[in-house]
């Protein structure tokens, strides 16, 4: 096997994929689910029996209620079989953790299923994240249903990944769905972990793994409205304002209902009314956004939040651009504003890209890009590679990446200021 420059197996060339078999059918049959605590018992006394890692997943429905619950956990392990439980008639699983004690559990993108677990008692003591995995080994596609045709020539349907997960009951095939999603992630751990080895990529992919496991809780976003999609073209501050009365009147109703906020109101609906300001609720209506029988009935909810936004005094209009950050600026006005900044944010993302090609893993998980222009912008003084090791460990950067990185950094910085000169 070749090796790069810096002593890490280089990765052969992708081999031709090998036919997919389709999983249709879960190999102990489809359980039922457990929405007892009688049955969660006997879940975790077999649990408690079985070996090995845990396989697990979750299922949550975003798009349709207000928030990101989870609706459905898939747990298998081996002696075990798999388990699917309902959360909302076993709200308390942590005697499910208790019983695997330091078992690894393996999920594809942790990130989005461990949240949902803690709020349910249930924190692994160890973690193996498969979609993590297939990034550091350079895979294109990182979906499991791709991961696992990959690797283990498996086909798994992913056309139930959208549903309403808060259905009761849950059809069979979706409970299907959800079964095969556990079925093969230990046997595609187990390979994946090989392919990591082989590849000089194990301590890296162990630092991400408990990185994503005792990642914080994300900090509240400021102003959340300004995501509302399409809202760029708004150039008025009072129209600015009208988003976001509205953002927060749908947020307040979307909460009150259990209600995705996109099925109360869609953003385009918001971004249409703020540029139009219309002063009455049959204006509002007239408006296509606002045609169906659902948005006319609430009308008057709507032109309100309109009314609160016009009668806004000036001091007191949201700014077009967005609030300050404690972030640098955009990269595009660099180069007048720090001419210097600008040409080490080059170097170092030239750093950076050539360093994802030479080691088959993406930029972004080498390193965060918030991060890098950050670093870019407010190095630290002297800006040498202990200082620099430093500063990313403090915006979270692992100890792989700042060895790879920490270096060149200096170099670079270095290059960018004796061009000043």
């Amino acid at each position: 096997m070749t090796t790069t420059e810096r002593g890490v197996p280089a990765e052969t060339s992708t081999p031709v994929p090998a036919p997919v078999t389709p999983l249709t059918e879960p190999a102990d049959g489809l359980p039922d689910v457990v929405a007892t605590e009688g049955a969660f018992a006997r879940v975790v006394e077999a649990f408690a029996a079985g070996s090995g890692p845990v396989a697990a997943d979750a299922e949550r429905a975003s798009g349709y209620r207000y928030g990101q619950a989870t609706y459905l956990v898939q747990v298998r392990r081996a002696g075990a079989g798999t388990a699917l439980i309902d959360p909302i008639g076993v709200p308390d699983l942590s005697p499910l953790g208790a019983a695997v004690g330091d078992a690894e559990f393996v999920l594809h993108a942790a990130s989005q299923d461990l949240p949902g677990f803690a709020e349910h008692g249930l924190r692994p003591a160890r973690v193996f994240d498969t979609e993590l995995a297939a990034r550091l080994l350079g895979m294109e596609r990182v979906g499991l249903a791709a991961v696992v045709a990959e690797v283990l020539g498996l086909g798994l349907a992913k056309e139930h990944s959208a549903v309403d997960w808060s259905t009761r009951p849950l059809p069979e095939d979706w409970l299907r769905y959800a079964a095969l999603d556990v079925e093969v992630l230990v046997e595609l751990r187990d390979r994946l972990a090989e392919r990591l080895e082989a590849a000089g990529k194990s301590e890296w992919a162990a630092q991400e793994f408990e990185a994503v496991r005792t990642a914080a809780p994300p900090a509240p976003r400021v102003d959340p409205w300004r995501r509302t999609s399409g809202m760029h073209v708004l150039r008025n501050p009072r129209q600015v304002a009208a988003v976001r009365a509205m953002w927060i009147a749908r947020d307040a109703s979307a909460q009150a209902r259990d209600i995705s906020p996109g099925r109360v109101l869609p953003d385009r609906a918001i971004v249409a009314a703020a540029k139009a300001m219309p002063k009455t609720a049959g204006q509002l209506v007239a408006l296509p956004e606002f045609a169906g029988k659902g948005t006319k009935r609430r009308a008057a909810y709507w032109q309100k939040a309109i009314d609160e936004a016009r009668a806004l005094p000036e001091a007191e209009l949201p700014s077009v651009r967005g609030p300050r950050t404690d972030g640098p600026p955009p990269p595009r006005t660099w180069g007048d504003r720090d001419p210097t900044a600008a040409r080490r944010l080059t170097a170092a993302r030239e750093l950076v890209t050539a360093l994802s090609a030479e080691l088959n893993v993406p930029v972004e998980n080498l390193l965060q890009p918030d991060a890098l222009r950050r670093l870019c912008w407010s190095p630290p003084a002297p800006a040498d590679a202990a200082a620099i090791t430093e500063f990313l460990r403090g915006r979270g950067a692992r100890q792989w990446q700042v060895k790879l990185l920490a270096g060149g950094l200096e170099r670079a910085f270095a290059e960018a200021a004796r061009e000043q000169v």
